[in-house]
């Protein structure tokens, strides 16, 4: 899940925004200011009513950055990296770089999540009672009271034991801790969300065609997400478990064809990509130093007549954009990093930056194709948390998701496999 609008850094953790949390902002301020609101607290202008609705959509996405911010705290805290969080349509995402390593650090990062929504629950129920204690305004208490209600009611949907869910991820702890196979329990609590989301499914259209309300849209929707997000989380958890033990170097092509920042989109066409079955081609100085990345989707993204005077160095992914590796590396380790403007693609690199080798999706496929022809499986499947199901969505087939691994509700959890695993919620 991209951000469309950055926020800054709160907690050493990028902030951002998606243009989709617009709908859900849309629909709370126009509920709240010409429904909710006006029915339950009569008397104000609608200029008032939408200034109330206006606050409390903006304390709602407070309280989805309080849940995913607790999230990405306590997953630094395990020495686990966290690229960003976002806010979107159908709540928040925090994407975490790796997955954590023990049953008890995996049940903390994910159960602080719905801790954070039930205290802010606590919070503004609070606030709702001193407002009515001491004769405050009325629309005032219950734009509180809205937010207390909402806040305890996503902390309990999050603790649903179904994956991506919070409770998704406090399953796989448990089950991790009881059975000491964290592959096992990480399939089966993406089962778990699928069948709860094909249940959401089903009641969401039932309360469509039984002419409860169009409402049953949006809880469809949400069990839409559900299945897609556990099927994903269950597909990169096999990948993982099958990649197990594979190095970067046993993966990435050392025969590379290579070119030079200063070289013309127009040259090389005619030098490389009309000549050789290559789509992608690292820029190097002389000494043979990263300078970065051109695909051949960059090159096509040129138009025609620019080819001539566009230099590679105009159209190449940034060295820092680049995911790199150690050819000693877990292949594990790197799938989550392979995203963004590298278009899936990572490089090998010595230690004086040199590159010696270049990771693609293909090579990654060939070795999914042909890891079962190992002799004796030199690599046994992992029992522990040295796996990383997470995998880039372009080695997976799959669209970008939103969950980071443990939630749904207004915040809730991943990686996406978008890229690396995170946790995503739902509003």
């Amino acid at each position: 899940m991209r951000s469309s609008i950055r926020l800054g850094r709160i907690a050493g953790v990028s902030v951002g925004l998606n243009i989709s949390v617009l709908v859900i902002v849309v629909i709370i301020v126009f509920g709240l200011a010409f429904g909710r609101f006006p029915i339950a607290f009569p008397g104000s202008s609608p200029a008032v009513y939408l200034l109330a609705g206006t606050m409390t959509a903006v304390l709602f996405l407070a309280s989805l950055l309080a849940h995913e911010l607790a999230h990405a705290v306590m997953a630094k805290r395990y020495g686990i990296e966290v690229s960003g969080i976002t806010l979107w349509l159908l709540g928040g995402v925090a994407e975490l770089r790796g997955e954590p390593r023990t049953p008890g650090a995996d049940l903390k990062i994910a159960a602080v999540g719905p801790a954070t929504s039930l205290a802010a629950g606590v919070v503004f129920g609070v606030v709702t009672w001193l407002l009515s204690a001491v004769g405050g305004s009325p629309l005032l208490a219950g734009m509180f009271g809205y937010l207390a209600g909402v806040n305890v009611l996503l902390a309990f949907f999050n603790l649903i034991p179904a994956a991506p869910l919070d409770g998704g991820r406090v399953l796989r702890a448990a089950l991790w801790s009881w059975w000491g196979d964290r592959v096992r329990a990480a399939v089966t609590a993406a089962r778990a969300g699928r069948v709860f989301g094909y249940v959401l499914i089903a009641l969401g259209l039932l309360q469509v065609v039984s002419g409860l309300g169009f409402q049953g849209l949006w809880l469809a929707l949400i069990g839409m997400f559900l299945v897609n997000i556990a099927s994903a989380e269950e597909q990169q958890t096999r990948l993982g478990a099958a990649l197990h033990g594979i190095r970067t170097g046993d993966v990435m092509s050392d025969r590379l064809v290579t070119a030079e920042p200063g070289e013309t989109v127009d040259g090389v066409i005619d030098r490389v990509v009309m000549r050789h079955r290559l789509s992608t081609y690292p820029l190097v100085d002389e000494r043979g130093g990263f300078l970065g990345l051109v695909t051949l989707n960059r090159i096509r993204a040129v138009p025609p007549q620019a080819r001539a005077t566009t230099r590679l160095r105009d159209i190449a992914c940034p060295p820092a954009d680049v995911p790199g590796a150690r050819p000693d590396e877990a292949l594990t380790d790197l799938l989550p990093r392979m995203g963004g403007c590298s278009d899936g693609r990572a490089v090998a690199l010595d230690p004086d930056g040199r590159l010696i080798g270049l990771i693609t999706p293909s090579d990654i496929s060939r070795t999914l194709q042909t890891v079962d022809l190992r002799a004796a499986e030199p690599y046994p499947a992992p029992r522990g948390a040295d796996l990383a199901p997470r995998c880039p969505d372009q080695l997976t087939g799959r669209p970008g998701s939103g969950l980071t691994g443990s939630e749904l509700s207004g915040s809730g959890r991943p990686a996406g496999p978008g890229p690396g695993a995170g946790h995503r919620d739902a509003a």
